[in-house]
């Protein structure tokens, strides 16, 4: 397990390099100029030459990376604008800060956001596929089946909006969202993140029943779950030791892919409620030309998608006693 571990955070760390130079050349090697922006409207040539010159925009684009990757391990300056500290992903020409401060301020709403309705969808999308898989045919069976797909065709815009004018607006049952830290005040932390909680948590919710449900079925019928069954093992004891763990690899599969898209920024939620995460952090990076801060995030969520996957390769030997990682 150890060398296992050691190899696939090796590889990840060559990953991430990789993502990281072809992020870089994408953003950068656009006919954009940032120092316009950061020079004001009544800029002279000259001063947009020291403009350039102060943060490093002068040279070609391999010698920008490699300025941009030395300032990870050692900071940077950036003249006139300030130091960034290490680690430095950069300096935000649109607000005047590092970008990882910026997306360190904003990174508790998005783990929030992410893992409490995480929490929820596992719970009640696992559940209601189990539920369908072990009464295939029946009642419970249509209506997990009937609801997952309803749930499946609705949008989190259409959703979030209808939901805040019901539950808020109109009846008052739940608060208006918001986010209060946790170590501040644990209850008003959960009261302010219910709301999009339950909304996010529906449109996945669906999905993984559906694919509970089926992965459940497909492994109820497998020689090994039949074998146990002849052996005259119990029910619950076939179901939870076997079948269950056997049809667990592809959803743990497909939750570390889908906490990690999260992690990198419910766009779509946090602009209906007006949270302010990292999801919204990059949507007004985009509308502002904040290169550097696109390319942070973008390096956030493509760490978050590696880091689970190795997770989640290591969960599998323990979920599922077939596999053996070396």
């Amino acid at each position: 397990m150890l060398r296992f571990l050691v190899r696939r955070i090796l590889g990840a760390l060559v990953i991430l390099l990789v993502i990281s130079a072809v992020t870089f050349w994408l953003f950068y090697a656009i006919p954009r100029d940032p120092a316009m922006m950061s020079c004001g409207k009544n800029c002279t040539p000259d001063m947009l030459k020291q403009v350039r010159h102060n943060l490093g925009i002068d040279h070609p684009v391999p010698v920008q990376y490699w300025y941009w990757l030395k300032g990870i391990f050692v900071g940077r300056s950036y003249g006139d604008f300030g130091n960034c500290p290490a680690p430095c992903l950069g300096y935000s020409f649109a607000n005047r800060q590092p970008v990882l401060g910026t997306i360190l301020d904003r990174l508790p709403l998005t783990l929030s956001l992410a893992f409490g309705s995480a929490v929820v969808f596992i719970i009640f999308g696992v559940g209601a596929g189990m539920i369908a898989a072990v009464k295939q045919g029946k009642w419970q069976d249509k209506v997990a089946s009937s609801g997952s797909l309803i749930a499946s065709s609705l949008q989190i815009y259409f959703v979030g909006y209808l939901a805040m004018y019901l539950l808020v607006a109109q009846l008052g049952i739940l608060d208006n969202p918001s986010y209060t830290p946790i170590t501040d005040n644990p209850a008003e932390w959960a009261s302010g993140l219910l709301l999009p909680w339950l909304v996010l948590a529906l449109i996945w919710t669906a999905n993984y029943t559906r694919m509970s449900r089926s992965q459940l079925v497909e492994t109820l019928t497998e020689d090994y779950v039949r074998t146990a069954r002849a052996k005259g093992l119990s029910r619950r004891k076939v179901f939870f030791r076997f079948a269950w763990r056997g049809a667990m690899g592809p959803i743990v599969t497909i939750f570390g892919i889908d906490l990690a898209t999260l992690i990198g920024g419910a766009i779509i939620t946090e602009s209906v409620f007006s949270l302010q995460g990292v999801g919204r952090l990059a949507l007004d990076a985009v509308n502002k030309s904040d290169l550097p801060m696109v390319l942070g995030v973008t390096l956030l969520s493509a760490g978050a998608i590696v880091i689970f996957n190795i997770i989640v390769d290591a969960v599998y030997a323990l979920i599922d006693p077939r596999i053996r990682l070396a």
